[in-house]
């Protein structure tokens, strides 16, 4: 099975060294010195990741072959894509692959279905599930332990508890119209951003996946 882990950004200095947008949670074992990777597009693959380091808070990677600068930026915007065994788990029993949770049923407390969760899409602050709804529109759930305090593997559901407004543009609106809706906000925005800082968040969808 394959799973996105990065996504390749700018060069960096004249030796062949590239930005790369990280898109899972463990890059020390993905994304490590030795790792062969796979490619969107395929022709700029695959790669091996020859060394790596940190530097000004983003990871930068050099692959064997790249030598210079204008072969780093050639590979600007590819998809850097890993083999992984269908059957490996996240060590932590609170971690999961995205392939895990696409597809699964999104439901309430009361066990109302809210929809599909169809993505999940890594951002550098929290993650977010993508939930399409039998309406056919979206709404991006923050995947922390407030807002989704359940994920039940064996019965295919993610249980969410969302503060006002978050599914429902509705709910929303009538909250406003009686005083109620700005403290309700407010309190979810304030505990989803602190939870999400300490939460564990969901791994990279569609033919190759991304990896937590």
């Amino acid at each position: 099975m394959q799973l996105v882990v990065g996504k390749i950004g700018r060069a960096h200095g004249i030796k062949g060294d590239v930005s790369v947008e990280v898109r899972t949670d463990e890059p020390e074992l993905r994304l490590g010195p030795g790792a062969v990777l796979f490619t969107d597009p395929a022709s700029a693959g695959p790669l091996t990741v020859e060394s790596g380091k940190v530097h000004s808070g983003r990871l930068l990677l050099r692959f064997a072959g790249v030598k210079d600068r204008n072969a780093a930026e050639e590979l600007r915007g590819t998809i850097l894509i890993a083999e992984v065994d269908p059957e490996e788990r996240p060590d932590d029993p609170e971690e999961y692959y995205d392939h895990q949770l696409i597809g699964l049923d999104v439901v309430l407390l009361d066990g109302t279905l809210v929809g599909e969760l169809t993505e999940v899409v890594h951002l550098p602050y929290q993650d977010l599930l993508t939930v399409r709804k039998p309406d056919g529109t979206e709404a991006l759930v923050p995947f922390v332990t407030r807002i989704v305090p359940t994920i039940d593997l064996e019965n295919q559901r993610a249980v969410i508890d969302p503060p006002v407004g978050l599914i429902d543009l509705g709910q929303a609106e009538v909250a406003a119209g009686d005083g109620t809706g700005d403290g309700a906000a407010g309190d979810g925005a304030g505990d989803g951003a602190e939870a999400g800082a300490g939460d564990d968040a969901a791994a990279d969808a569609g033919d190759a996946e991304e990896s937590r």
